[in-house]
């Protein structure tokens, strides 16, 4: 069966299993896949400090118009699906959404007790905006009123838990065949990773696949209990409309 070109936009926060899912589908032949398109020109707007912000300034655009522009162009014959790997946190305001309407845009979610436990180990201290939960529901809501109805919500925990039954459901969803190399790809990292790879995603590069999910939630510090006090509400009401 021939594929019909379609573009999805996977909108997450960090630390939400985003990218095994990048590889996952970046392991299908018909898909090409994209790391975190406005990483850079997050930064560059924000001025904010992450790992790595020189190395990612100097080897990814810029200009988030260009990066818009090139996030609505039409995928290619030979790889007709084009898979965008977003964080929530980097369509900051002055960023033109307006490329989301070309996309079939699906929503990532994470418990954020395990997100904040995972991004504490790469970068201390983090706070609500760094992990995207707000600006993941508030982008949510905005893409339900212009559609009309709401977007598709995926849990990463669903996908450790039951990997083919889970990507079978959004690739139905997204009206695409479901490819059964999406459940393993080879050790050692994406041809298409972003510069920052070497920081944030050692354990995935070590992977081959999926990993069972931890049996139980982390325990956390009292700043970060907070904190994920703070994001739980967020990612319960995305939660209520997962596939």
């Amino acid at each position: 069966m021939l594929q019909k070109a379609k573009t999805i936009a996977m909108w997450s926060g960090p630390r939400n299993l985003s990218t095994a899912l990048m590889y996952s589908f970046g392991a299908r032949r018909d898909c090409a896949v994209w790391d975190e398109p406005f990483y850079a020109a997050y930064l560059a707007q924000t001025n904010i400090d992450h790992p790595m912000r020189v190395q990612i300034l100097k080897a990814h655009e810029t200009d988030p118009e260009l990066i818009a522009q090139a996030c609505a162009q039409r995928p290619n014959d030979d790889q007709p699906l084009f898979y965008q790997k977003h964080m929530t946190l980097h369509m900051i305001k002055e960023f033109d959404r307006s490329f989301m309407r070309q996309c079939d845009n699906v929503f990532l979610i994470r418990h954020p007790a395990l997100v904040v436990a995972s991004y504490a180990k790469k970068r201390e201290g983090p706070n609500l905006d760094d992990i995207g939960f707000v600006q993941q529901a508030q982008l949510f809501d905005e893409v339900t009123d212009w559609l009309g109805h709401r977007p598709l919500v995926i849990d990463s925990q669903d996908i450790l838990t039951n990997p083919r039954q889970t990507l079978s459901r959004l690739c139905a969803a997204l009206d695409i065949e479901f490819d059964p190399g999406m459940l393993a790809w080879p050790q050692g990292g994406h041809k298409d990773d972003g510069v920052w790879a070497p920081h944030w995603y050692g354990a995935v590069h070590r992977s081959q696949g999926f990993e069972a999910p931890n049996a139980m939630e982390p325990k956390l510090a009292k700043p970060y209990d907070d904190l994920v006090a703070q994001a739980l509400p967020h990612y319960q009401a995305l939660a209520a409309y997962k596939l």
